[in-house]
């Protein structure tokens, strides 16, 4: 039986900038999970620090938090049955030098750090994630709409 879940993601400034946000939004669609709230913006230095906090004793936390706010990016919430590995599975490995074709990364990544996309990688994760960019009123859930 799926595991119906809620996952977070981000498309991330390289890819906005190269105009292939509807492209990747077309394809989580198309893969089957569902969009519940999405919202472009330009990320400050104080909210990309907290969002990767994770990582500020790495090496590359600088160069992150300066690529995260170069330019806009589109957070997303998305939903469905096995949502987190689904997601991670069509965004493909974090590396898009190594990441197949047929994968967001693989086909609009560059790089380790120009990745086209974000994904949580655990229901808790992604709660908090989630979290971090939207409140309960701004995520429409598909599933409670339906008959």
């Amino acid at each position: 039986m799926a595991d119906f879940q809620r996952t977070f993601g981000i498309i991330k400034p390289d890819a906005v900038s190269k105009k292939v946000a509807g492209q990747i939004i077309a394809r989580i669609e198309e893969s089957g999970l569902s969009v519940v709230a999405m919202k472009r913006m330009q990320l400050d230095t104080e909210t990309a620090q907290g969002f990767y906090a994770v990582h500020k004793e790495r090496p590359f936390f600088g160069e992150l938090v300066s690529f995260m706010t170069s330019g806009p990016v589109v957070a997303l919430v998305m939903e469905g049955d096995d949502a987190i590995k689904r997601w991670r599975d069509l965004m493909g490995p974090t590396n898009s030098e190594e990441a197949p074709a047929g994968t967001l990364r693989g086909d609009f990544g560059t790089d380790i750090e120009q990745n086209a996309v974000h994904g949580s990688d655990a229901p808790e994760t992604a709660k908090l994630e989630i979290s971090y960019f939207f409140n309960a009123s701004e995520i429409q859930a598909l599933v409670e709409a339906l008959p």
